[in-house]
């Protein structure tokens, strides 16, 4: 077998179970290499009774024989970073000697928290839905040029001069405009000297080792967070997040030529769900604390734990959306699909499955670019026979109830790609693997 470079996206509104997916293949790679995103990703993971949530750092790290970098397209909280690999070192895992950093990856600060929180309180009823954990105002600060960078631990004096300068600029931004309380530059600046002794033991140069390992013939897994449909550039902009959450940004957020990546695997639910603002033509709207509203979404977010990792906010649920997956498939070139939590419908007897929109009364099978004429949008369904029995832990496609062959046919003509890969459970053991990414 040759080497092989894999991506690992999220097809849908993010929310997958990338997580789970990306630990399962890992027992084949040498490294997994987080290309995107910041500490707003919660990937969870269950092995046997022990469930584990990661935010930052790569889903590899539970096996001890993986070693995993962050690569510098991700926006770095040195505070959550800290946070992480102390609970994982608790547990009796090594990190601190398997974990790579970018030198490249821009800082988190507390005055990024204090002004996503603001902008979001300011928005009121038109909140994007943002986690409140400074991502976006991170990444505005890396593409203005004036963001501090995790190689900046490396010189402090330096490091303080370049901190005092952007904390001004913001908490000019956040006492004046926004009325709210400034923050502390002593006590930011004390949490950094702190910061930088965890974290310089760690930086490398991440397209360096990258390519040494291709050199030497290994396996890697380059893991997205988020979902394609929230990429800045083509998700349903503005109630998106602010990186590039597609197959392409594996390749600027890791450093790795396009070319040496080999094959894209689309982790897609076998419904969808979204968190936060933002269109979601699908949806069948059911509110938790209210307990009112469509009872198949209460269902399949009541079966499907359908709540964040990384907020606890309760997930929008609804029907699959195949138009999305299409431009999923499209812009991602998928190799194969993981379709997961197939068995968070085995009570149903009835599935539908939108297979286009009405706009303006014209019949569309890929979906518009801005969020405004994705209100405007009318799904329509096919309603397919459920199977009515239980899917858990199902280890053949041969023993798979054939209304759950059906349907799972049906989404593979209708997205475009094959499924390569089914979960049917929360367990790394619950997964068959119809088609190996690795041999493919």
């Amino acid at each position: 077998m040759t080497k092989k470079n894999i991506v690992v996206v999220g097809t849908q509104w993010g929310d997958e179970g990338k997580g789970k997916i990306v630990d399962l293949l890992t027992d084949r790679v040498a490294a997994v290499v987080r290309f995107q995103g910041g500490h707003n990703a919660g990937h969870t993971l269950v092995i046997g009774n022990q469930k584990t949530v990661l935010h930052l750092i790569p889903s590899g790290i539970l096996r001890e024989e993986v070693d995993c970098f962050i690569g510098n397209g991700v926006v770095l909280s040195p505070e959550a970073l800290t946070k992480e690999v102390l609970q994982l070192e608790a547990t009796g895992l090594a990190v601190k000697n398997r974990l790579k950093i970018s030198e490249a990856c821009p800082l988190i600060l507390d005055c990024h928290v204090a002004l996503d929180q603001a902008r979001e309180l300011a928005r009121g009823k038109k909140a994007i839905g943002t986690t409140g954990r400074g991502i976006g105002p991170a990444y505005e600060d890396k593409v203005a040029r004036r963001g501090l960078r995790a190689g900046d631990f490396k010189n402090m004096e330096q490091f303080k001069s370049k901190l005092a300068a952007v904390m001004e600029y913001h908490n000019f931004m956040i006492t004046h405009y926004y009325k709210a309380d400034p923050v502390d530059f002593d006590v930011q600046w004390a949490k950094c000297e702190e910061y930088a002794k965890l974290i310089l033991p760690m930086l490398a140069d991440i397209p360096a080792l990258i390519d040494t390992y291709n050199q030497a013939g290994k396996n890697l897994m380059f893991e997205g967070a988020q979902g394609t449909l929230l990429d800045i550039d083509h998700g349903t902009y503005p109630y998106v997040t602010s990186s590039n959450t597609t197959a392409g940004g594996a390749s600027s957020g890791a450093g790795i030529g396009p070319c040496e990546l080999d094959y894209v695997l689309g982790i897609t639910k076998a419904y969808a769900t979204r968190v936060g603002g933002g269109p979601f033509p699908t949806e069948l709207s059911y509110d938790v604390e209210a307990d009112t509203g469509d009872q198949i979404g209460k269902l399949l977010g009541t079966r499907g734990h359908e709540f964040g990792a990384t907020t606890g906010r309760q997930r929008r649920c609804g029907w699959f959306d195949a138009v999305a997956l299409r431009r999923s498939a499209q812009i991602n070139g998928l190799s194969g699909v993981c379709l997961t939590k197939l068995d968070v419908m085995d009570m149903l007897s009835e599935i539908k499955i939108c297979t286009h929109y009405l706009l303006n009364g014209k019949e569309i099978y890929l979906p518009p670019a801005s969020a405004e004429e994705y209100d405007l949008v009318e799904p329509q369904y096919i309603t397919m026979k459920g199977w009515e029995t239980s899917t858990v832990g199902c280890s053949s496609w041969d023993s798979l109830p054939k209304a759950a062959q059906d349907y799972i046919r049906f989404l593979e003509k209708e997205m475009g790609v094959e499924v390569s890969i089914l979960s049917t459970g929360p367990d790394r053991s619950e997964t068959l693997v119809i088609k190996d990414p690795f041999e493919s």
